[in-house]
């Protein structure tokens, strides 16, 4: 038998042997956790990651911040997979990217364009705080806050017209047949970002052109319909050309309209099938009107769900082009700091069963686009003048072509004939008379385009002509 002091002793060693074991299982279990939920431990590369990172903050001879680091790696990480959609925004440009998919932003509410060394408003933004301050389309911004606008950059300007909700900026500008600048204080606020436009046709043909799918596009949808069917629509035409996607959710509750109750309208299928989400239509009143869709190759992802839906299962002519083929799905989210991992994770099916995926959806009723409507868009800064040559030169000829200003040239090269065509043409809207290609003059020039195009839309038309048929 074992005398009391050498059961202390015992009960002592025991007690330190069982301590010790619990030290080494705890550091082996926090180990094993570690590893689990970082898994990029395990990897044996991972090691070149530390290293690297550790080098530079302790030896590079500038100095380096550790998140700058850190964000530079996730960068490179997800552009490593060489996938255009998936991309690692860093702060304020994940901040950016996901207000583009909100309902508002906070700004004065102006669209500018460079003009000849200027910054003019194109645009103002219906119910915006630059409407409400006076602010008018075509005036030239000189001065923001003091500062002058000559020579600097258009994202520097943008820089200095945004701020914080509710504090004030003062804009200067140079406003047609007025002999002094003025000074317009504006109050920067909420700006509607709308995605939506709609209106009455011909024959109670009402048009919906959905621009992109965003946070309140199906709200939008929903009070634009609301609107035509109020004035006596007999037929419905949805405009998807050029959108080029955006959320799902507003484009399921659009498709809900038209896809009979509980027909698919889409699947979703993720990594290895592990996962198939399968969005139904949860229509609540059967839709018995003409339908028809415009779509064009730039029409894509979003849009393409819709417009499958609605060829496959609500019986709608599609009218126009071959879309772009974006079958895939990508998730993104937001970070703490504001960064955001957009990551392609699944690929979509149609209600019909088909991938899309680089393929397209062919129209029911193929319509082409004139040539003219795909020229390139002229950039600001613009000079042509006798003796360029180029692509650009080319462009501005087969513009001046279009609209009859010029019938013989020697194509890519701004020859005396093509001067005289820019003269003539600024003769007839009233712009300084100069022979050559400007901002101005190239504004001009697009613009005129546009009117035609709207004018002599052949894919529109066509499908004003079906629904016309089919609602005679």
């Amino acid at each position: 038998m074992f005398s009391e002091k050498a059961v202390k002793q015992r009960k002592g060693v025991k007690i330190g042997l069982i301590i010790v074991a619990a030290c080494v299982l705890g550091f082996i279990g926090g180990r094993v956790s570690v590893l689990i939920q970082y898994p990029i431990m395990q990897e044996s590369t991972f090691r070149n990651l530390a290293y690297t990172y550790d080098e530079i903050m302790s030896n590079y001879l500038e100095g380096a911040d550790a998140k700058e680091l850190v964000d530079g790696a996730a960068e490179g990480m997800v552009a490593s997979l060489e996938d255009p959609y998936s991309v690692y925004l860093i702060g304020d440009r994940g901040e950016k990217y996901v207000q583009s998919y909100s309902d508002h932003i906070v700004g004065i509410g102006v669209e500018i364009r460079e003009q000849d060394g200027e910054f003019i408003i194109e645009e103002i933004i219906k119910g915006a705080p630059s409407e409400k301050a006076g602010l008018r389309a075509g005036d030239a911004i000189i001065e923001v806050d003091g500062k002058a606008t000559k020579g600097i950059e258009l994202a520097d300007l943008k820089k200095l017209v945004q701020g914080e909700e509710g504090t004030t900026v003062k804009m200067t500008v140079r406003r047609e047949r007025l002999t002094e600048p003025l000074d317009i204080m504006v109050k920067r606020g909420a700006v509607p970002v709308h995605t939506v436009t709609y209106e009455m046709m011909d024959n109670g043909v009402g048009q919906i052109v959905i621009t992109r799918f965003a946070e309140k596009t199906g709200d939008e949808f929903n009070q634009a319909l609301q609107s035509l069917t109020g004035k006596g629509m007999k037929a419905l035409l949805i405009d998807l050309r050029g959108n080029p996607g955006g959320l799902l959710d507003p484009t399921i509750e659009i498709a809900s309209h038209f896809v009979p109750k509980d027909e698919v309208i889409v699947q979703v299928v993720y990594k290895g099938e592990k996962r198939v989400i399968t969005h139904k239509s949860e229509q609540k009143t059967p839709w018995t009107l003409p339908l028809a869709v415009l779509v064009d190759g730039h029409s894509a992802s979003s849009s393409e769900v819709l417009t499958a839906a609605l060829k496959a299962t609500a019986h709608a002519e599609v009218i126009g082009e071959k879309t772009f083929g974006k079958g895939i799905v990508q998730n993104f989210r937001q970070l703490g700091d504001g960064s955001v991992l957009k990551l392609t994770e699944a690929q979509w099916r149609s209600a019909d069963g088909q991938w899309i995926h680089k393929k397209g959806i062919e129209p029911t009723v193929p319509v082409a686009a004139p040539a003219y409507s795909m020229l390139p868009m002229l950039p600001s800064g613009l000079q042509l003048q006798q003796g360029n040559y180029g692509e650009q030169v080319e462009t501005v000829q087969q513009m001046l072509q279009t609209l009859g200003y010029l019938a013989n040239a020697e194509m890519g090269i701004y020859d005396a004939v093509t001067a005289e065509a820019v003269k003539q043409y600024q003769r007839d809207h009233s712009l300084p008379v100069t022979g050559m290609m400007n901002d101005k003059t190239a504004y001009k020039l697009t613009e005129q385009l546009a009117e035609k195009f709207k004018a002599a839309d052949p894919q529109r038309i066509k499908a004003l002509e079906l629904l016309g048929n089919r609602n005679g």
